[in-house]
């Protein structure tokens, strides 16, 4: 046996389970193998006991029982065509700007996030509705591909994430002070990608031109009723959930049950809710809960067995060794992070790097609700970053087929950029991120 301190096994462990994922194995299951492998030979029979600790405690943790809730929601709302009807509405209101459709794809893509948090839908869905009316409207391919990819990405980070939900279980930080904590960044990340696509349609109009005058001045009544009927239910869904949650009266659980209620009225309201469709969004449901609830079985297991062998102790003196500040070991941090999200998703990130960060936190003084919130803005980049970039993918998957992939990681770029502007920002000025759940829960 191995036995308790064996930190070079821990390294192994940690070494084999990026190297198996690199070769495209289950993630959650690939967790759990190399947890039982390393551990039957580090504690004995006693592992099957903690896999059977693991999954009870991953039953019975109150926290992740609005992952389905709000997943439901995401998928009965994707479901009833509401993203179609919230577009157009958003293109009315936005016509006179410069760069129009790019603003209400961006608008639509931050709403629709905060309403479901599910990045493929919204990439997949935004690609076979907005990216075939701006390049008929003469859009650039990059700005417009860069646009859906970058602007689908938010419901990482806009409540109610389901990242910020497992950060929370795996680091002790309360959920609800992450939703307060991850708005005011989310809003100016989105605002930061506007101004952009503003700035470049104004420069260049090539790159985004005018509409036709008639979708450019349409009557005020008309933009207005069409807002009406397609924003203002989905925002008045979504500021009661959230918002019953930040001010304390709803858990995230019961607001994430009453916004799962109001999608259900609201697909029956627009007439666009079939059994079919209800069936299908309780089948996605349950696979997206089944692995979500799987992986934390496998990254608690692995965890466990990787903190009994030690595996922390070589990483933690190497970054005490550096003799870093709490700036440097901060820099430090996301740099790997950043560097993480290139081969690697977020779910491998926040279960099995954060673990070996959090320890760390303490000795450099830093508060864990402010990281989580540094994370969420970078793990934005693993989505966008190549050679593991799944939005881009998304996209390339309902994409025209002259259009290539290599042409929408050109238009990525742009707001990978924004992405390190805004975390710059928001370690700049901390308030951004700390002002509102330090206002709410004193």
């Amino acid at each position: 046996m191995f036995g308790l301190g064996n930190p070079e096994m821990g390294v192994l462990m940690l070494a084999l389970f990026v190297a198996f994922i690199m070769l495209g194995f289950p993630i959650a299951f690939t967790l759990m193998a190399l947890g039982v492998f390393f551990g039957y030979y580090a504690m004995g029979d006693l592992v099957f006991q903690l896999v059977v600790q693991r999954t009870y405690s991953v039953m019975t943790n109150d926290v992740l029982i609005s992952i389905p809730l709000f997943v439901f929601m995401g998928y009965v709302i994707e479901r009833a065509n509401i993203l179609d009807r919230l577009f157009k509405s958003l293109q009315l209101a936005a016509g006179p700007v410069p760069g129009a459709l790019a603003i209400a794809t961006l608008a639509t893509c931050a709403i629709f996030a905060t309403a479901t948090g599910i990045v493929g839908a919204v990439v997949t869905l935004m690609g076979l509705l907005a990216f075939p009316a701006m390049l008929r409207a003469g859009y650039d391919v990059k700005i417009s591909a860069g646009v859906i990819c970058a602007g689908g990405c938010l419901g990482i980070l806009i409540p109610p994430s389901v990242m910020l939900i497992l950060y929370g279980a795996t680091a002790g930080v309360s959920v609800v002070k992450l939703y307060a904590g991850a708005f005011f960044p989310g809003v100016m990340l989105a605002s930061l990608y506007i101004l952009y696509v503003v700035i470049m349609a104004s420069l260049n109009p090539k790159l985004a031109p005018q509409l036709p005058e008639e979708e450019r001045h349409v009557p005020v009544g008309k933009v207005l009723y069409a807002l009406a009927t397609s924003f203002l239910p989905l925002a008045l869904l979504i500021g009661a959930a959230l918002g019953s949650i930040l001010f304390g009266l709803a858990t995230p659980t019961e607001a994430a049950a009453m916004g799962s209620l109001g999608a259900l009225i609201l697909a029956i309201a627009y007439r666009a809710l079939t059994l079919q469709k209800l069936k299908e969004s309780v089948f996605l449901t349950a696979r997206t809960t089944a692995m979500v609830c799987w992986l934390f079985i496998g990254s608690f297991t692995f965890s466990a067995i990787f903190a009994y062998l030690g595996g922390h102790e070589p990483i933690e003196k190497f970054v005490l060794a550096l003799n870093l500040n709490s700036t440097g070991f901060m820099i430090l941090a996301q740099f790997i992070i950043f560097i993480l999200g290139w081969p690697l998703e977020w779910t491998e990130i926040i279960v099995i790097f954060m673990p070996i960060f959090l320890p760390l936190l303490k000795t450099f003084n830093v508060d864990p609700l402010f990281f989580g919130l540094l994370v969420a803005l970078n793990i934005q980049t693993s989505f966008l970053s190549p050679p593991v970039a799944m939005a881009p993918f998304y996209l390339k998957g309902v994409a025209p087929a002259w259009v290539s992939i290599n042409d929408i990681f050109k238009g990525v770029l742009p707001f990978l950029f924004l992405v390190m502007v805004s975390m710059i920002m928001l370690y700049a000025f901390p308030q951004i991120g700390l002002w509102l759940p330090n206002a709410i829960y004193r």
